[in-house]
């Protein structure tokens, strides 16, 4: 089968989409499909050969956060270019309706198309504002995937039309594997509790974490904050109070193996996010390595560490509430039990979102739509006033 995979969001400054994308295409490769990755890039981006850089992003504020997105009539022709190159069987497109490659993509697609959507917000002006001009091309899109019921919530309230869910996968084996470090590793008196997120984005929640921390020092003062992500965390260690600066390392954006590193040695991994997640690949990642987790209570968290009859894979707090998440905080880390209970259901639960599992259901979508395409008239008929940028790359 070949497959063209289309990313709205800068391959050169990932994030959860990107790791999405990166990874399905990794596991059909290795199931011996043709696939092609178009994404947004700065120039010299170390990219594998499947990864094919579109031009350089511009960062916008999108639901949030800040991403880092491609459009115009320059990216328009690539996009067209690529496509008609690829002459792929299915072109998947994520978050078609982010003002971006996808976007692009969509309009210039003659073939088969599968669409996945990743982010979370009912009000999302962005989605409301695409939605006319889309209206036509969205006929194309033959398989509809959300990665989490919130996803879905989202997409079915803007566009209508039923949705697959299909939660992100993650390669649990490299975190699984990852070996515990010694500086890394805590013990009774001297735990390790780690985060993971951009530093300077505010709805992954480090300041409330932050701000819970006095009190985990004064109970227990020689427990340690490993931060894993980019940012200026040294500009923040300077506004923290000293105990909390002495006792926080800013690890920076590492490794992939460094990353699974820290998660498998912390005694505890912590997601205070406050909002604005669909899905949370991090809980599975830090559950897939063995870390004990607590979440904040936002709904997406919830349902992934929800283990059906096997009970709830981790523990969770108030969002935004920094004193409940020290009172949880000290509960857990006070509770070895509890800790190895958590450590072991959250390994079950991580093998859910196996890419083992998540791509087979993929590409089970994959052949319905090529079923459905083969039995219908197909190419779609053109339609009259497609959006300037397709003319303009006519001409």
């Amino acid at each position: 089968m070949r497959v063209g995979l289309v990313s709205p969001y800068s391959f050169d400054v990932p994030g959860g989409v990107q790791f999405h994308i990166r990874d399905l295409a990794e596991y059909l490769l290795a199931k011996g499909h043709h696939v092609s990755v178009l994404a947004p890039a700065e120039e010299g981006t170390p990219l594998p050969d499947h990864v094919v850089p579109a031009g350089r992003p511009v960062p916008i504020r999108y639901n949030g956060s800040t991403a880092r997105l491609l459009f115009g009539p320059v990216a328009a022709a690539r996009v067209a270019r690529w496509i008609e190159e690829g002459d792929f069987d299915v072109l998947h497109l994520h978050e078609p309706l982010s003002p971006s490659l996808s976007m692009l993509a969509l309009w210039s697609a003659t073939g088969p198309v599968v669409a996945t959507f990743h982010t979370a917000n009912e009000r999302s002006r962005a989605m409301q504002a695409a939605f006319p001009v889309l209206r036509p091309s969205l006929e194309k899109i033959l398989g509809r995937i959300a990665v989490s019921e919130a996803a879905r919530t989202t997409v079915t309230t803007h566009i209508g039309g039923d949705t697959a869910i299909i939660p992100n996968g993650v390669t649990t084996r490299s975190f699984a594997e990852a070996p515990r470090r010694r500086e890394w590793t805590g013990t009774p008196g001297h735990p390790t509790i780690a985060f993971l997120g951009r530093i300077d984005e505010p709805r992954k929640g480090l300041a409330v974490l932050l701000e819970a921390m006095p009190r985990v020092l004064a109970e227990i003062p020689g427990a340690r904050l490993l931060v894993i992500g980019p940012g200026t965390g040294e500009t923040l260690r300077r506004r923290l109070p000293g105990d909390v600066a002495a006792a926080t390392e800013f690890l920076g954006a590492l490794a992939d193996e460094d990353k699974a590193s820290v998660l498998a040695s912390a005694d505890l991994y912590v997601a205070p996010h406050t909002g604005g997640e669909s899905f949370g690949i991090v809980l599975v990642e830090a559950m897939a390595a063995g870390a004990p987790v607590l979440a904040s209570d936002l709904p997406a968290f919830q349902r992934v560490l929800d283990a059906g009859g096997g009970g709830t894979a981790g523990a969770t707090f108030v969002t935004g509430d920094a004193g409940d998440l020290a009172t949880r905080t000290l509960e857990l880390l006070a509770d070895r039990p509890r800790l190895r209970n958590l450590s072991e259901l959250g390994r079950r639960r991580a093998r859910d979102f196996d890419w083992e599992v998540v791509a087979e259901e993929i590409i089970a979508v994959y052949d319905t739509v090529l079923a459905a395409a083969s039995s219908s008239r197909w190419p779609p008929r053109p339609r009259a006033g497609l959006p300037r940028l397709r003319q303009r790359r006519d001409r």
